[in-house]
């Protein structure tokens, strides 16, 4: 968006009358105001946005289980690292269930429960470490 100057027009001189003589004042001139252009930057894509594995959707505290939507595949035995707000630790994946059934490994799209080693929240992120 580029926005343009306007260009300010002089007056006329003003006359006016104090003790019975007639004065006339100079025009005053406003200052221009210079429009700065507004740049955005882009932020760097980071490297930790290619290792998502996916999100948690929501948390079981008694059993301690996540369910999380994937993003990509995950199997057993991978090292993982959920970040959130809160939360940040890293685990190895020791149980994936899928509708109640225990699976070695499982592919992007689907959602799994995981059992986690510390509470997780909604919305955070699983990374492979």
């Amino acid at each position: 968006m580029v926005l343009k100057k306007r260009k300010l027009k002089s007056r006329p001189a003003k006359k006016t009358i104090r003790n019975k003589k007639i004065t006339t004042k100079k025009p005053v001139l406003k200052k221009k105001k210079t429009i700065k252009k507004l740049t955005v930057q882009k932020k760097p894509v980071s490297d930790k946005s290619k290792d998502i594995i996916g999100v948690v959707t929501h948390y079981f505290p008694k059993v301690r289980a996540a369910v999380i939507k994937l993003k990509t595949a995950l199997a057993l035995g991978q090292k993982i690292r959920i970040k959130g707000h809160t939360t940040d630790f890293t685990q190895t994946v020791s149980s994936i269930q899928i509708d109640h059934a225990p699976v070695t490994e499982a592919k992007n799209g689907q959602e799994i429960g995981l059992l986690v080693n510390s509470r997780v929240r909604q919305h955070d992120l699983v990374y492979r470490v």
